[in-house]
């Protein structure tokens, strides 16, 4: 079997993909409140664990399991176009799989708790028998726990030395983990042909474009108001006011969407989403500064 080229490889892992479970991660950091320079190792590792381990294990995994879905809606992925020949793409999920959980080691036992829960939903969300993709509730969801939730809680535990993170650091990650379930729908609307012929429900197929959009849209404004309510509860007002500052650009943005969200859900991703994930980092930083 002849080898492939390490650019096929770093093309299987999806660099790009990366970034949200490590800005989880880091927002779990800051909302810890524990100073950065006393567990930076431990924060790094963390970084690593998120992005270029878990994050690329699950996309590389996803990359197989959608190998014949690719073939329809994006052949020239590495799988498809044959430049990661046979069963490459199967081995590589599997040694990133192997190499997260070894890294994860380093963490302590939440740490690697949080590691191999990540890698489970991993190979749920795309394997057989489970295969949580087929179903756009259940695969965004279990997306969203894993990008958002799972890294902040692990940030947050990891530099309090494994201790449970405070309760206001989990109402923050659970909310901004049910606001991802929207930008994970935005990465359905380029695939909805293929989807429909390989009985994949995303939500835009059970839904239909307009009303899925619409759902996506409202996922991930309803928990930002929450957010922003939560720190005004917290006698965070400022921080209050520059969440609800972001997602007021959010909503300009989502009308025009909604408008065209097949032709519109990549422009959305690379502006729109970049603001929720802003607002993450300020609610982190309010309960952060308090510890």
């Amino acid at each position: 079997m002849s080898r492939p080229q390490l650019s096929a490889v770093l093309e299987l892992l999806k660099p790009i993909t990366w970034f949200p479970p490590m800005w989880a991660f880091a927002c779990g950091v800051v909302a810890s409140g524990v100073p950065l320079s006393t567990h930076w190792p431990l924060a790094l590792v963390g970084v690593l664990l998120a992005g270029p381990l878990v994050c690329a294990t699950s996309q590389a995994v996803n990359d197989w399991f959608d190998r014949h879905v690719d073939a329809i809606n994006e052949p020239q992925r590495p799988i498809p176009s044959g430049r990661l020949p046979g069963r490459w793409g199967l081995g590589v999920a599997i040694a990133w799989t192997a190499l997260s959980l070894l890294t994860a080691t380093v963490l302590g036992p939440w740490g690697f708790a949080a590691g191999a829960l990540g890698l489970l939903l991993a190979w749920a969300y795309s394997a057989p028998p489970l295969r949580l993709k087929r179903n756009g509730w259940w695969g965004n969801a279990a997306c969203g726990i894993s990008y958002e939730g799972l890294a902040w809680v692990t940030g947050a535990a990891v530099m309090a030395g494994g201790q449970m993170p405070t309760a206001q650091s989990l109402i923050l990650a659970a909310l901004y983990s049910a606001g991802a379930h929207g930008i994970m729908t935005l990465n359905d609307f380029k695939a909805v042909t293929g989807d429909r012929q390989m009985g994949i429900r995303s939500l835009p197929v059970m839904l239909g474009i307009n009303r899925a959009a619409e759902v996506a849209s409202w996922a991930m404004a309803v928990p930002q108001l929450a957010v922003a309510a939560l720190l005004l509860h917290w006698d965070r007002p400022w921080h209050a006011a520059a969440v609800l500052g972001l997602l007021a650009v959010q909503a300009v943005m989502m009308r025009r969407f909604v408008q065209a969200p097949v032709e519109r859900a990549l422009w959305y991703s690379g502006f729109g989403v970049p603001l929720f994930v802003s607002g993450m980092m300020v609610s982190a930083a309010a309960i952060g500064g308090g510890q």
